[in-house]
Protein backbone atom coordinates (compact mmCIF):
# COMPACT_ATOMS: atom_id res chain seq x y z
CA UNK A 1 0.00 0.00 0.00
CA UNK A 2 1.30 3.45 -0.86
CA UNK A 3 2.60 5.46 2.06
CA UNK A 4 2.80 8.65 -0.02
CA UNK A 5 -0.76 8.78 -1.24
CA UNK A 6 -2.52 7.91 1.98
CA UNK A 7 -1.44 7.98 5.62
CA UNK A 8 -1.21 4.52 7.16
CA UNK A 9 -4.51 3.60 8.78
CA UNK A 10 -6.37 6.47 7.08
CA UNK A 11 -9.47 6.08 4.96
CA UNK A 12 -8.64 4.69 1.53
CA UNK A 13 -10.30 6.86 -1.09
CA UNK A 14 -9.12 5.11 -4.24
CA UNK A 15 -11.75 3.00 -5.98
CA UNK A 16 -11.56 0.87 -9.11
CA UNK A 17 -9.33 3.25 -11.06
CA UNK A 18 -5.79 2.19 -11.92
CA UNK A 19 -3.17 2.93 -9.26
CA UNK A 20 -0.39 5.22 -10.61
CA UNK A 21 3.09 3.70 -10.69
CA UNK A 22 4.48 6.21 -8.19
CA UNK A 23 1.98 4.99 -5.56
CA UNK A 24 2.74 1.32 -6.03
CA UNK A 25 5.26 0.87 -3.24
CA UNK A 26 3.88 -2.20 -1.42
CA UNK A 27 5.98 -5.33 -0.79
CA UNK A 28 5.10 -8.94 -1.51
CA UNK A 29 5.83 -10.04 2.06
CA UNK A 30 2.88 -7.91 3.21
CA UNK A 31 0.62 -10.42 1.44
CA UNK A 32 1.54 -13.27 3.81
CA UNK A 33 -0.55 -12.08 6.81
CA UNK A 34 -3.31 -11.13 4.38
CA UNK A 35 -3.81 -14.74 3.35
CA UNK A 36 -3.28 -16.00 6.89
CA UNK A 37 -6.08 -13.69 8.03
CA UNK A 38 -8.29 -14.86 5.18
CA UNK A 39 -8.35 -18.36 6.71
CA UNK A 40 -8.70 -17.77 10.46
CA UNK A 41 -12.09 -19.42 10.82
CA UNK A 42 -13.42 -22.15 13.11
CA UNK A 43 -15.39 -23.40 10.12
CA UNK A 44 -12.17 -25.14 9.07
CA UNK A 45 -12.42 -27.21 12.25
CA UNK A 46 -15.99 -28.17 11.40
CA UNK A 47 -15.03 -29.03 7.83
CA UNK A 48 -12.07 -31.06 9.08
CA UNK A 49 -14.49 -33.02 11.26
CA UNK A 50 -16.73 -33.63 8.27
CA UNK A 51 -13.85 -35.36 6.48
CA UNK A 52 -13.97 -38.04 9.16
CA UNK A 53 -17.68 -38.14 9.95
CA UNK A 54 -19.32 -37.61 6.55
CA UNK A 55 -16.62 -38.77 4.14
CA UNK A 56 -15.15 -41.56 6.29
CA UNK A 57 -11.51 -40.51 5.87
CA UNK A 58 -8.77 -41.49 8.30
CA UNK A 59 -6.23 -39.06 9.75
CA UNK A 60 -3.66 -39.75 7.01
CA UNK A 61 -6.17 -39.06 4.26
CA UNK A 62 -7.27 -35.92 6.10
CA UNK A 63 -3.62 -34.86 6.11
CA UNK A 64 -3.48 -35.26 2.33
CA UNK A 65 -6.65 -33.19 1.94
CA UNK A 66 -5.42 -30.48 4.32
CA UNK A 67 -2.09 -30.20 2.49
CA UNK A 68 -3.42 -30.34 -1.07
CA UNK A 69 -6.42 -28.01 -0.76
CA UNK A 70 -4.51 -24.76 -0.02
CA UNK A 71 -1.96 -25.55 -2.73
CA UNK A 72 -4.72 -25.97 -5.32
CA UNK A 73 -6.88 -23.03 -4.25
CA UNK A 74 -4.27 -20.49 -3.21
CA UNK A 75 -1.92 -21.43 -6.01
CA UNK A 76 -4.66 -20.06 -8.25
CA UNK A 77 -5.17 -17.10 -5.93
CA UNK A 78 -1.49 -16.22 -6.31
CA UNK A 79 -1.49 -16.69 -10.08
CA UNK A 80 -4.50 -14.42 -10.60
CA UNK A 81 -2.93 -11.98 -8.13
CA UNK A 82 -0.17 -11.42 -10.71
CA UNK A 83 -2.76 -9.55 -12.78
CA UNK A 84 -2.99 -7.00 -9.98
CA UNK A 85 0.66 -5.98 -10.30
CA UNK A 86 0.30 -5.86 -14.08
CA UNK A 87 -2.85 -3.75 -14.14
CA UNK A 88 -2.81 -1.90 -10.81
CA UNK A 89 -6.58 -2.30 -10.41
CA UNK A 90 -9.08 -4.57 -8.58
CA UNK A 91 -9.92 -7.93 -10.09
CA UNK A 92 -13.41 -7.12 -11.31
CA UNK A 93 -12.14 -3.91 -12.93
CA UNK A 94 -9.44 -5.86 -14.78
CA UNK A 95 -12.17 -8.28 -15.79
CA UNK A 96 -13.59 -5.57 -18.05
CA UNK A 97 -10.59 -6.07 -20.33
CA UNK A 98 -11.54 -9.74 -20.69
CA UNK A 99 -15.33 -9.72 -21.00
CA UNK A 100 -16.00 -6.20 -22.27
CA UNK A 101 -17.62 -3.29 -20.46
CA UNK A 102 -21.10 -4.79 -20.64
CA UNK A 103 -20.08 -8.43 -20.76
CA UNK A 104 -18.33 -8.04 -17.40
CA UNK A 105 -21.68 -7.29 -15.78
CA UNK A 106 -22.68 -10.95 -16.20
CA UNK A 107 -19.96 -12.71 -14.18
CA UNK A 108 -19.65 -9.63 -11.96
CA UNK A 109 -23.28 -9.85 -10.88
CA UNK A 110 -23.08 -13.56 -10.13
CA UNK A 111 -19.84 -13.21 -8.18
CA UNK A 112 -21.32 -10.31 -6.22
CA UNK A 113 -24.36 -12.39 -5.29
CA UNK A 114 -22.10 -15.29 -4.30
CA UNK A 115 -20.27 -12.93 -1.96
CA UNK A 116 -23.57 -12.22 -0.20
CA UNK A 117 -23.68 -15.85 0.82
CA UNK A 118 -20.03 -16.00 1.86
CA UNK A 119 -20.32 -12.87 3.98
CA UNK A 120 -23.58 -14.10 5.48
CA UNK A 121 -22.00 -17.43 6.49
CA UNK A 122 -19.08 -15.64 8.15
CA UNK A 123 -21.34 -13.13 9.90
CA UNK A 124 -23.50 -15.91 11.33
CA UNK A 125 -20.44 -17.88 12.44
CA UNK A 126 -19.06 -14.75 14.11
CA UNK A 127 -22.35 -14.18 15.91
CA UNK A 128 -22.34 -17.80 17.12
CA UNK A 129 -18.82 -17.30 18.48
CA UNK A 130 -19.96 -14.23 20.42
CA UNK A 131 -22.96 -16.15 21.80
CA UNK A 132 -20.71 -19.02 22.89
CA UNK A 133 -18.37 -16.65 24.73
CA UNK A 134 -21.30 -14.99 26.50
CA UNK A 135 -22.59 -18.40 27.55
CA UNK A 136 -19.23 -19.72 28.81
CA UNK A 137 -18.11 -16.58 30.64
CA UNK A 138 -21.36 -15.02 31.85
CA UNK A 139 -23.87 -17.86 31.60
CA UNK A 140 -26.06 -15.81 29.24
CA UNK A 141 -28.18 -18.15 27.13
CA UNK A 142 -28.91 -17.36 23.52
CA UNK A 143 -32.34 -16.24 22.35
CA UNK A 144 -33.74 -14.67 19.19
CA UNK A 145 -33.15 -11.10 20.36
CA UNK A 146 -29.57 -11.76 21.47
CA UNK A 147 -28.93 -13.59 18.20
CA UNK A 148 -29.82 -10.47 16.25
CA UNK A 149 -27.85 -8.15 18.56
CA UNK A 150 -24.64 -10.17 18.17
CA UNK A 151 -25.16 -10.43 14.41
CA UNK A 152 -25.62 -6.65 14.16
CA UNK A 153 -22.49 -6.01 16.24
CA UNK A 154 -20.44 -8.31 14.02
CA UNK A 155 -21.66 -6.74 10.76
CA UNK A 156 -21.10 -3.19 12.03
CA UNK A 157 -17.52 -4.03 13.08
CA UNK A 158 -16.92 -5.64 9.69
CA UNK A 159 -18.15 -2.54 7.88
CA UNK A 160 -15.91 -0.31 10.00
CA UNK A 161 -12.72 -2.19 9.06
CA UNK A 162 -13.53 -2.78 5.39
CA UNK A 163 -14.77 0.78 5.00
CA UNK A 164 -11.42 2.19 6.14
CA UNK A 165 -9.62 0.32 3.38
CA UNK A 166 -6.58 -1.80 2.68
CA UNK A 167 -4.25 -0.27 5.30
CA UNK A 168 -6.68 -1.09 8.11
CA UNK A 169 -7.32 -4.59 6.75
CA UNK A 170 -3.62 -5.43 6.38
CA UNK A 171 -2.62 -4.03 9.77
CA UNK A 172 -5.38 -6.01 11.54
CA UNK A 173 -4.36 -9.16 9.68
CA UNK A 174 -0.75 -8.73 10.73
CA UNK A 175 -1.45 -8.60 14.47
CA UNK A 176 -4.16 -11.28 14.31
CA UNK A 177 -1.69 -13.65 12.65
CA UNK A 178 0.72 -13.52 15.60
CA UNK A 179 -1.93 -13.93 18.30
CA UNK A 180 -3.79 -16.69 16.46
CA UNK A 181 -0.54 -18.60 15.96
CA UNK A 182 0.23 -18.61 19.68
CA UNK A 183 -3.18 -19.89 20.74
CA UNK A 184 -3.31 -22.46 17.94
CA UNK A 185 -0.10 -23.97 19.30
CA UNK A 186 -1.70 -24.14 22.77
CA UNK A 187 -4.79 -25.89 21.37
CA UNK A 188 -2.64 -28.33 19.42
CA UNK A 189 -0.68 -29.09 22.57
CA UNK A 190 -3.87 -29.69 24.58
CA UNK A 191 -5.26 -32.03 21.93
CA UNK A 192 -1.96 -33.90 21.72
CA UNK A 193 -2.14 -34.67 25.45
CA UNK A 194 -5.87 -35.41 25.80
CA UNK A 195 -6.68 -37.26 22.56
CA UNK A 196 -7.08 -41.02 22.35
CA UNK A 197 -4.58 -41.44 19.52
CA UNK A 198 -5.18 -45.16 19.15
CA UNK A 199 -8.72 -44.40 17.94
CA UNK A 200 -7.46 -41.64 15.66
CA UNK A 201 -4.66 -43.67 14.06
CA UNK A 202 -6.69 -46.87 13.61
CA UNK A 203 -9.78 -45.23 12.14
CA UNK A 204 -10.75 -46.89 8.85
CA UNK A 205 -9.81 -45.33 5.52
CA UNK A 206 -12.22 -43.81 3.03
CA UNK A 207 -12.25 -44.06 -0.74
CA UNK A 208 -10.02 -42.16 -3.14
CA UNK A 209 -13.11 -40.44 -4.51
CA UNK A 210 -13.90 -39.16 -1.01
CA UNK A 211 -10.37 -37.77 -0.70
CA UNK A 212 -10.77 -35.90 -3.99
CA UNK A 213 -14.19 -34.61 -2.94
CA UNK A 214 -12.73 -33.51 0.40
CA UNK A 215 -9.99 -31.54 -1.36
CA UNK A 216 -12.66 -29.83 -3.45
CA UNK A 217 -14.73 -28.99 -0.38
CA UNK A 218 -11.82 -27.44 1.55
CA UNK A 219 -10.44 -25.70 -1.55
CA UNK A 220 -13.81 -24.13 -2.41
CA UNK A 221 -13.35 -21.47 0.27
CA UNK A 222 -10.00 -20.49 -1.25
CA UNK A 223 -11.47 -20.41 -4.75
CA UNK A 224 -13.81 -17.65 -3.58
CA UNK A 225 -10.77 -15.40 -3.06
CA UNK A 226 -9.41 -15.80 -6.59
CA UNK A 227 -11.27 -12.87 -8.22
CA UNK A 228 -10.26 -10.72 -5.22
CA UNK A 229 -6.54 -11.49 -5.45
CA UNK A 230 -5.68 -8.42 -7.61
CA UNK A 231 -7.47 -6.22 -5.05
CA UNK A 232 -4.61 -6.91 -2.63
CA UNK A 233 -1.74 -6.86 -5.16
CA UNK A 234 -2.62 -3.73 -7.12
CA UNK A 235 -0.29 -1.58 -4.98
CA UNK A 236 2.71 -3.79 -5.83
CA UNK A 237 5.22 -2.39 -8.34
CA UNK A 238 5.28 -3.97 -11.78
CA UNK A 239 8.69 -5.45 -10.94
CA UNK A 240 7.37 -7.45 -7.96
CA UNK A 241 8.24 -11.16 -8.03
CA UNK A 242 5.44 -13.31 -9.43
CA UNK A 243 6.84 -16.34 -7.61
CA UNK A 244 6.69 -14.44 -4.33
CA UNK A 245 3.05 -13.49 -4.97
CA UNK A 246 2.12 -17.15 -5.44
CA UNK A 247 4.34 -18.33 -2.59
CA UNK A 248 2.91 -15.94 -0.01
CA UNK A 249 -0.63 -16.92 -0.98
CA UNK A 250 0.00 -20.67 -0.66
CA UNK A 251 2.18 -20.32 2.44
CA UNK A 252 -0.13 -17.93 4.25
CA UNK A 253 -3.17 -20.12 3.66
CA UNK A 254 -1.41 -23.43 4.25
CA UNK A 255 -0.03 -22.46 7.65
CA UNK A 256 -3.63 -22.08 8.86
CA UNK A 257 -5.60 -24.61 6.80
CA UNK A 258 -3.33 -27.58 7.45
CA UNK A 259 -3.37 -27.57 11.28
CA UNK A 260 -6.99 -26.47 11.64
CA UNK A 261 -8.39 -29.14 9.32
CA UNK A 262 -6.31 -31.78 11.12
CA UNK A 263 -7.49 -30.46 14.50
CA UNK A 264 -11.08 -30.80 13.32
CA UNK A 265 -10.46 -34.34 12.13
CA UNK A 266 -8.94 -35.30 15.50
CA UNK A 267 -11.79 -33.64 17.42
CA UNK A 268 -14.34 -35.56 15.36
CA UNK A 269 -13.18 -38.86 16.84
CA UNK A 270 -14.27 -37.80 20.33
CA UNK A 271 -17.11 -35.49 19.21
CA UNK A 272 -18.61 -36.89 15.98
CA UNK A 273 -21.64 -34.58 16.22
CA UNK A 274 -19.28 -31.67 15.54
CA UNK A 275 -19.70 -31.96 11.77
CA UNK A 276 -23.50 -31.64 11.93
CA UNK A 277 -23.72 -29.05 14.72
CA UNK A 278 -26.38 -26.40 14.14
CA UNK A 279 -24.03 -23.98 15.94
CA UNK A 280 -20.56 -24.65 14.47
CA UNK A 281 -18.51 -23.04 17.26
CA UNK A 282 -20.16 -23.92 20.58
CA UNK A 283 -18.45 -27.33 20.62
CA UNK A 284 -15.15 -25.64 21.49
CA UNK A 285 -16.56 -24.79 24.91
CA UNK A 286 -17.26 -28.49 25.46
CA UNK A 287 -13.97 -29.92 24.18
CA UNK A 288 -11.51 -27.34 25.52
CA UNK A 289 -11.08 -26.06 29.10
CA UNK A 290 -12.51 -22.59 29.74
CA UNK A 291 -9.07 -20.96 30.14
CA UNK A 292 -8.24 -22.05 26.58
CA UNK A 293 -11.66 -22.05 24.90
CA UNK A 294 -12.51 -18.42 25.69
CA UNK A 295 -9.34 -16.74 24.34
CA UNK A 296 -9.29 -19.10 21.36
CA UNK A 297 -12.88 -18.20 20.53
CA UNK A 298 -12.04 -14.52 20.85
CA UNK A 299 -9.16 -14.89 18.41
CA UNK A 300 -11.31 -16.98 16.06
CA UNK A 301 -13.97 -14.26 16.29
CA UNK A 302 -11.40 -11.66 15.27
CA UNK A 303 -10.34 -13.92 12.41
CA UNK A 304 -13.87 -14.25 11.11
CA UNK A 305 -14.27 -10.49 11.41
CA UNK A 306 -11.16 -9.99 9.27
CA UNK A 307 -12.33 -12.53 6.69
CA UNK A 308 -15.60 -10.71 6.30
CA UNK A 309 -13.82 -7.36 6.18
CA UNK A 310 -11.63 -8.57 3.30
CA UNK A 311 -14.66 -9.95 1.48
CA UNK A 312 -16.68 -6.75 1.90
CA UNK A 313 -13.65 -4.70 0.88
CA UNK A 314 -13.56 -6.55 -2.44
CA UNK A 315 -17.34 -6.52 -2.74
CA UNK A 316 -17.23 -2.72 -2.71
CA UNK A 317 -15.11 -2.79 -5.87
CA UNK A 318 -17.47 -5.30 -7.49
CA UNK A 319 -20.43 -3.04 -6.73
CA UNK A 320 -18.62 -0.13 -8.36
CA UNK A 321 -17.89 -2.14 -11.51
CA UNK A 322 -21.59 -3.00 -11.68
CA UNK A 323 -22.45 0.70 -11.88
CA UNK A 324 -22.93 1.89 -8.29
CA UNK A 325 -21.84 5.53 -8.54
CA UNK A 326 -20.80 5.90 -4.91
CA UNK A 327 -17.45 6.05 -3.08
CA UNK A 328 -15.87 2.70 -2.26
CA UNK A 329 -16.70 2.79 1.45
CA UNK A 330 -20.38 3.42 0.73
CA UNK A 331 -20.40 0.63 -1.84
CA UNK A 332 -19.21 -1.64 0.98
CA UNK A 333 -22.29 -0.72 3.03
CA UNK A 334 -24.56 -2.37 0.45
CA UNK A 335 -23.12 -5.80 1.22
CA UNK A 336 -23.18 -5.06 4.94
CA UNK A 337 -26.93 -4.55 4.86
CA UNK A 338 -27.50 -7.64 2.73
CA UNK A 339 -25.42 -9.88 5.01
CA UNK A 340 -27.32 -8.56 8.04
CA UNK A 341 -30.69 -9.43 6.52
CA UNK A 342 -29.68 -12.83 5.16
CA UNK A 343 -27.77 -13.65 8.36
CA UNK A 344 -30.90 -13.00 10.41
CA UNK A 345 -32.87 -15.39 8.22
CA UNK A 346 -30.20 -18.09 8.51
CA UNK A 347 -29.94 -17.86 12.29
CA UNK A 348 -33.69 -17.80 12.90
CA UNK A 349 -34.94 -20.16 10.18
CA UNK A 350 -32.21 -22.49 8.87
CA UNK A 351 -32.33 -25.91 10.54
CA UNK A 352 -28.92 -27.17 9.43
CA UNK A 353 -26.10 -24.66 9.45
CA UNK A 354 -23.49 -27.03 8.04
CA UNK A 355 -25.89 -28.36 5.42
CA UNK A 356 -26.53 -24.80 4.24
CA UNK A 357 -22.80 -24.09 4.25
CA UNK A 358 -21.85 -27.14 2.20
CA UNK A 359 -24.60 -26.46 -0.34
CA UNK A 360 -23.40 -22.88 -0.64
CA UNK A 361 -19.77 -23.92 -1.15
CA UNK A 362 -20.87 -26.03 -4.13
CA UNK A 363 -22.61 -23.05 -5.72
CA UNK A 364 -19.67 -20.82 -4.85
CA UNK A 365 -17.13 -23.01 -6.61
CA UNK A 366 -19.24 -23.02 -9.77
CA UNK A 367 -19.69 -19.24 -9.90
CA UNK A 368 -16.04 -18.41 -9.27
CA UNK A 369 -14.42 -21.26 -11.21
CA UNK A 370 -16.10 -20.32 -14.49
CA UNK A 371 -14.74 -16.77 -14.20
CA UNK A 372 -11.28 -18.00 -13.21
CA UNK A 373 -10.97 -20.24 -16.27
CA UNK A 374 -11.67 -17.44 -18.74
CA UNK A 375 -9.72 -14.75 -16.89
CA UNK A 376 -6.75 -17.06 -16.40
CA UNK A 377 -6.66 -18.03 -20.08
CA UNK A 378 -6.64 -14.35 -20.99
CA UNK A 379 -3.71 -13.74 -18.61
CA UNK A 380 -1.56 -16.16 -20.58
CA UNK A 381 -1.40 -13.72 -23.49
CA UNK A 382 -1.94 -10.36 -21.78
CA UNK A 383 0.94 -8.59 -20.02
CA UNK A 384 -0.67 -5.20 -19.31
CA UNK A 385 -4.04 -3.50 -18.93
CA UNK A 386 -5.13 -0.13 -20.29
CA UNK A 387 -6.24 1.98 -17.33
CA UNK A 388 -8.11 4.52 -19.45
CA UNK A 389 -9.97 1.80 -21.36
CA UNK A 390 -11.02 0.15 -18.07
CA UNK A 391 -12.40 3.43 -16.73
CA UNK A 392 -14.18 4.34 -20.00
CA UNK A 393 -17.56 2.59 -19.99
CA UNK A 394 -18.73 4.16 -23.26
CA UNK A 395 -18.44 2.98 -26.87
CA UNK A 396 -15.09 4.76 -27.19
CA UNK A 397 -13.43 2.27 -24.82
CA UNK A 398 -10.85 -0.12 -26.24
CA UNK A 399 -12.62 -2.76 -24.15
CA UNK A 400 -16.03 -2.17 -25.72
CA UNK A 401 -15.49 -4.94 -28.32
CA UNK A 402 -18.87 -5.82 -29.92
CA UNK A 403 -21.73 -3.95 -28.35
CA UNK A 404 -19.84 -3.90 -25.05
CA UNK A 405 -19.28 -7.69 -25.07
CA UNK A 406 -16.32 -9.91 -25.86
CA UNK A 407 -18.24 -12.74 -27.60
CA UNK A 408 -15.56 -15.40 -27.12
CA UNK A 409 -15.02 -14.67 -23.42
CA UNK A 410 -18.71 -14.43 -22.56
CA UNK A 411 -19.50 -17.61 -24.49
CA UNK A 412 -16.67 -19.52 -22.78
CA UNK A 413 -17.80 -18.29 -19.35
CA UNK A 414 -21.43 -19.26 -20.01
CA UNK A 415 -20.37 -22.70 -21.26
CA UNK A 416 -18.25 -23.29 -18.16
CA UNK A 417 -21.05 -22.17 -15.89
CA UNK A 418 -23.64 -24.32 -17.64
CA UNK A 419 -21.37 -27.36 -17.66
CA UNK A 420 -20.64 -27.09 -13.95
CA UNK A 421 -24.28 -26.51 -13.03
CA UNK A 422 -25.39 -29.56 -15.03
CA UNK A 423 -22.81 -31.84 -13.38
CA UNK A 424 -23.95 -34.02 -10.47
CA UNK A 425 -23.30 -32.29 -7.12
CA UNK A 426 -20.27 -33.60 -5.26
CA UNK A 427 -21.39 -32.91 -1.76
CA UNK A 428 -25.02 -33.90 -1.97
CA UNK A 429 -28.08 -32.07 -0.77
CA UNK A 430 -28.36 -30.78 2.79
CA UNK A 431 -30.85 -33.55 3.54
CA UNK A 432 -28.46 -36.20 2.28
CA UNK A 433 -25.63 -34.51 4.19
CA UNK A 434 -27.58 -34.80 7.44
CA UNK A 435 -28.43 -38.45 6.81
CA UNK A 436 -24.82 -39.32 5.99
CA UNK A 437 -23.48 -37.43 8.98
CA UNK A 438 -26.03 -39.01 11.30
CA UNK A 439 -25.12 -42.51 10.17
CA UNK A 440 -21.38 -41.86 10.46
CA UNK A 441 -21.87 -40.29 13.90
CA UNK A 442 -23.67 -43.42 15.06
CA UNK A 443 -20.86 -45.64 13.83
CA UNK A 444 -18.16 -43.56 15.50
CA UNK A 445 -19.92 -42.86 18.77
CA UNK A 446 -21.47 -46.29 19.19
CA UNK A 447 -24.82 -44.76 20.16
CA UNK A 448 -27.82 -43.21 18.41
CA UNK A 449 -27.34 -39.57 17.41
CA UNK A 450 -29.17 -37.05 19.55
Amino acid sequence: MSKTAEAEGALETRGIEQVPDHERTARTRELFPTWVGANISVLLLTMGASLVVAYGLNIWQALVVAAAAPVVAYGLVGLIGIAGKRGGAPGMALSRAVFGQRGNLLPGSLIWVARWGWETINAVTGAYAMLTILDIVFGIRANSVLDMVTLLAFVVATFAISGLGINAVQKCNKYATYVFGVFSVLVLGYLAVHTDWSRVVHHGAGSTASVITGIGMIAAGGVSWIPSAPDFTRYLPRTASSKAIVGTAVGGAGIVVLPMVLMGAVMAVSTPDLASAADPVSFLGEILPTWLAVPYLLIALIGMLLINSMSMYSAGFTAQTLGFKVPRHWAVSVNAVISLVLGGVLMLVATSFMGSFIAFLSLLAVAFSAWVGVFGADMLRRTEYDGRAMADTTRTSAYWYRGGFSPAAVAAWAAGLAGACCSPPRTGSPARWRRTTSSASTALAGSPPS
